[in-house]
C-alpha cells in the first residue's frame, strides 16, 4: 500500500534505484471489468472466442489496462506532488491474457535538470509467464527539496 503522507525528492533519486514491483493478476473479472471502465468494447479484451480467432492465445489486457498499471508503480514512487511528464515510447512484445499475472518492474535510468526542472526517467517492463509482455520508459517531473536559485 502506497504511502500518501510522504513524498518523494528528486535529491532522494539516483540512476539505478529500482522501483518496488507490483503484481497484477489477469482475471476473467478484471479484464471485463477493464474495458467496461474504459469503454474498449473489442471484443478481443473480453471474449475468448473473438481473440483466438485473431491469433491470441485467450482475451488479452488492453493498452489502456496495462498503461494504468504503469502508472500505478510510477505514481506511488514519485508521490502526489511528481508530474508523470511522458510515457513512452514504449513497445507491444506479447499479449498478457486472462490467467496470467503482469509483474511491473521498473528502475530509474536517467535523471537531470532542464529549464528548471527535475526529472527522471523510468525504464519499465510488464512481465508475464513467458517474458516481457511490454516495455518503455516513462519521463517524470519530481519536487527538489530546495528550490533551484533564479538568475535576474
Amino acid at each position: 500500500m502506497a504511502d500518501w503522507t510522504s513524498q518523494r525528492y528528486w535529491e532522494d533519486v539516483a540512476e539505478g534505484d529500482s522501483l518496488p514491483a507490483l503484481g497484477f493478476p489477469l482475471s476473467v473479472h478484471r479484464l471485463i471489468v477493464a474495458a467496461g471502465a474504459s469503454k474498449d468494447f473489442a471484443q478481443i479484451h473480453h471474449n475468448t472466442e473473438v481473440a483466438r480467432a485473431q491469433g491470441a492465445g485467450d482475451m488479452y489486457a488492453s493498452n489502456v489496462l496495462l498503461l494504468g498499471m504503469w502508472e500505478r508503480v510510477v505514481r506511488e514512487y514519485i508521490g502526489l506532488d511528481g508530474v508523470i511528464v511522458r510515457i513512452g515510447p514504449l513497445r507491444m512484445k506479447q499479449f498478457a491474457t486472462a490467467g496470467e499475472t503482469v509483474t511491473v518492474r521498473a528502475s530509474v535510468t536517467r535523471k537531470w535538470s532542464e529549464d528548471d526542472r527535475a526529472l527522471v526517467e523510468i525504464a519499465l517492463r510488464s512481465e508475464i509467464s513467458t517474458g516481457d509482455a511490454v516495455t518503455g520508459v516513462v519521463r517524470v517531473a519530481l519536487p527538489r527539496r530546495t528550490p533551484v536559485a533564479q538568475t535576474p
